[in-house]
């Protein structure tokens, strides 16, 4: 039986996934900065849950080895944990950036790195990272949250051909617009006189109506089974809004148009 560790287990797309991969048979691991603050409800059976604080390298470190001692081995890693921030670039404050960049990029590598040699060695793994299609299609007044997908996905597909002759496939997937109660966990930057505040106020409510009516968790954890359950899987999957379309159109359309039409599409027409 094959061992999974799914971060951010407790909602959202990681609850999803974790239910899939127990679905398909699947020893799961979950992870939770306080696991037993998770409600039954949001338990999967079968499931072991243990802590992981993505902002504390010592808690990194010792997930790494609680999750081999509870399941033997790894042989998936979904590094789903993180944190989604919104405000103007000239307003983000700096202990939050390095705080967003910490959730979302550094430790989510940290946790990887510690993971991989076990991979390496037995000759399989796959580390999906969920990333988001605003890594691909930034966003004005979500810089912050963009670069840390882009991060993500650039260390992800920079690095998969490092490990593919050992077995291990790194891949990406960017889910558009979710419905998962994201909008309600944002962290928000723009002070009550900031001359952003009108548009930035619009961007987001825009956002937040999309992101009601998105793509269901359980739709972004059947992309993320598909590429685990892949022979070889590819370097980016997309799953939402539009996704198809919006790629081909960003093969060939001017960089400045692809820009110029996401702009507008959440309400900024200058």
């Amino acid at each position: 039986m094959r061992t999974a560790l799914v971060t951010g287990a407790s909602s959202g797309i990681g609850l999803a996934t974790a239910r899939a991969l127990q679905d398909k048979g699947f020893r799961v691991i979950g992870t939770s900065r306080d696991p037993e603050s998770i409600p039954s409800g949001l338990r999967v059976p079968g499931v072991t849950y243990l802590p992981l604080d993505l902002t504390d390298p010592a808690s990194i470190t010792a997930c790494a080895r609680d999750v081999l001692v509870a399941g033997g081995s790894v042989d998936v890693l979904v590094n789903n944990a993180g944190e989604s921030q919104s405000g103007p670039l000239e307003e983000l404050p700096a202990e939050a950036l390095e705080r967003l960049f910490q959730l979302n990029v550094l430790g989510p590598i940290a946790l990887t790195q510690q993971l991989l040699p076990g991979m390496r060695e037995r000759r399989f793994g796959r580390v999906v990272m969920v990333g988001s299609m605003i890594g691909s299609f930034p966003l004005p007044y979500r810089s912050s949250y963009a670069a840390t997908k882009a991060a993500i996905r650039a260390f992800s597909t920079a690095a998969r051909e490092e490990l593919i002759p050992y077995g291990v496939w790194l891949t990406t997937v960017e889910p558009g617009s979710i419905n998962t109660g994201i909008s309600d966990r944002r962290t928000k930057y723009v002070a009550d006189d900031s001359p952003y505040r009108a548009e930035c106020d619009r961007v987001i409510e825009i956002l937040d109506r999309k992101e009601a009516s998105g793509t269901s968790a359980d739709d972004v954890a059947e992309t993320i089974m598909a590429a685990i359950e892949a022979a070889k899987p590819k370097s980016l999957y997309a799953r939402g809004s539009m996704a198809p379309v919006v790629f081909a159109l960003r093969r060939v359309a001017p960089r400045g148009v692809v820009e110029k039409i996401t702009s507008r599409m959440f309400g900024i027409r200058h």
